[in-house]
């Protein structure tokens, strides 16, 4: 089976789909490896490096893609890559499936069988696959970082000749993957931490880290079955705001990571709570790719309101690229090695399975999902 590694035609990101390490273990299980010439150009991997792993380079990005039985990336395909790729071709990548219905469209009118990254189970078995998860943790620190650069603080306490530093107070709403990432990275730096979910079972692991958890009572709320927060109706959001105003007033830094997948992201942090926040905070907004959870927020760029600089930078794994590649590298690794074929050598789908079940979105010639084929057009 011959798979082909396209490189990023993205000009702002720097993320790879493949590093030599990984390469050199798709080459041990029989496959025939092309990378893309300068494929790790962006985080400083040369194509000897690539070749020392046992791949070839591609003549060109076309021939690439029209040869190979399977393509592996980070981002999706444009609908000519889509018209280069052969029918019955294997095409894994993001494809942010629920906002792209032309795009999926397409690919199930090639023929391709598309896997959609994103999708990807979130369950014991699939965690090494889990890019979501693997991405959101990067983001998580990447989030502080920012934080602790634009703020006109310093995190820790210090105790001085000249007097007593008070340590910055951090509030993160949102404790996913990222969010715990967040907390962690925060109390590392010496911030006192404070953070909220609609999901009271993640208290335990907040208070874990050493941070203290905030307690709302909406009523009824929970998560899903894939541990995603379940959406709020508008009665529990406006709870919800009026119980954080206080402590976004009394934070340093507010860093918000709630996201529901394949919705727009919900305002969590109002022009209401940006007001009673003192100038020279910060407010890093991790949910921006999806709409923002702050009011105001603007894609991809820091402004300043009042005093309060509000972060929207987008991409944030990409900020720390090669660690980003290296994981999304192991996540792509690890999806292909579940399903190979040592005999044939080969990557073959099992339709019953669970974890193909959750992300093929298309597949001899239609959109296979569940999830997209009851999603209203």
């Amino acid at each position: 089976m011959q798979i082909f590694i396209a490189g990023e035609t993205n000009p702002n990101e720097k993320r790879i789909a493949a590093i030599p390490a990984t390469v050199a273990k798709l080459v041990k299980l029989g496959a025939e490896i092309r990378v893309e010439a300068g494929l790790g150009r962006s985080i400083y991997f040369s194509d000897d490096d690539y070749i020392a792993a046992g791949a070839t380079l591609a003549p060109d990005r076309k021939t690439g893609l029209a040869t190979a039985d399977l393509v592996l990336r980070l981002g999706k395909p444009t609908s000519d890559e889509i018209e280069c790729l052969k029918s019955g071709c294997i095409h894994i990548s993001y494809l942010d499936p629920f906002n792209e219905p032309a795009l999926i469209q397409r690919l199930a009118k090639s023929g391709v069988s598309a896997i959609c990254m994103e999708m990807i189970p979130r369950s014991t078995i699939c965690q090494k696959m889990d890019a979501l998860s693997s991405q959101a943790n990067l983001g998580g620190y990447e989030s502080v970082i920012l934080a602790a650069r634009y703020s006109n603080k310093i995190f820790p306490m210090m105790t001085t000749p000249a007097g007593t530093i008070l340590p910055s107070k951090v509030f993160i709403i949102g404790v996913g993957v990222a969010g715990l990432q967040a907390i962690a990275t925060a109390k590392r730096l010496g911030a006192k931490v404070t953070a909220y979910d609609t999901r009271p079972v993640v208290e335990e692991q907040v208070k874990s880290l050493g941070a203290q958890f905030l307690k709302i009572d909406l009523g009824a709320t929970g998560q899903t079955k894939d541990g995603y927060a379940k959406a709020l109706t508008e009665e529990q959001l406006q709870q919800q705001r009026e119980a954080m105003k206080k402590i976004c007033g009394d934070s340093d830094v507010v860093i918000s990571a709630a996201q529901v997948f394949g919705r727009k992201a919900p305002i969590l942090v109002t022009t209401d709570m940006l007001n009673a926040m003192k100038p020279g905070s910060v407010v890093v907004d991790l949910a921006v790719e999806t709409g923002g959870n702050v009011e105001g927020v603007v894609y991809d760029q820091v402004i300043d309101r009042n005093g309060v600089k509000i972060v929207g930078i987008a991409n944030l794994p990409g900020r720390v690229p090669l660690h980003a590649s290296q994981v999304y590298a192991t996540n792509l690794l690890a999806l292909v090695e579940e399903f190979w074929d040592k005999t044939e050598k080969a990557f073959v789908f099992k339709p019953d399975n669970e974890i193909i079940k959750n992300c093929l979105v298309t597949h001899d010639g239609k959109i296979v999902s569940e999830k997209l084929i009851a999603q209203p057009s």
